[in-house]
């Protein structure tokens, strides 16, 4: 558990056990939600084969779950663990953040 703690950089356990539930909600909700943002462009399994639509769904989830974390996780009371770690994670990606 220690490890844990310190790979998540949590202060305590509850924080962990939050920082987990965040992360598994979050993941759940963005494959939710991505369902009816293809449905609304009209991007689904019918107009297209899967070799096409699984990777634009898998595109269509990551923006989606960056946004979601940072709402999640500010619903839980962990905004600034969940920006750090959404501005370390843009900056690996190349994007320039202060």
């Amino acid at each position: 558990m220690q490890k844990l703690m310190i790979l998540f950089k949590a202060e305590s356990r509850w924080q962990l056990v939050v920082i987990f539930v965040v992360f598994a909600v979050t993941g759940s909700v963005a494959v939710i939600v991505a369902g009816p943002v293809l449905d609304f462009f009209l991007i689904n399994t019918e107009g297209l084969s899967p070799w096409v639509f699984w990777p634009i769904r898998i595109l269509v989830i990551f923006p989606i779950y960056q946004f979601l974390l940072i709402i999640i996780g500010t619903l839980a009371g962990q905004f600034s663990y969940f920006w750090e770690f959404e501005k370390k994670f843009l900056r690996r990606l190349g994007f320039p953040l202060s």
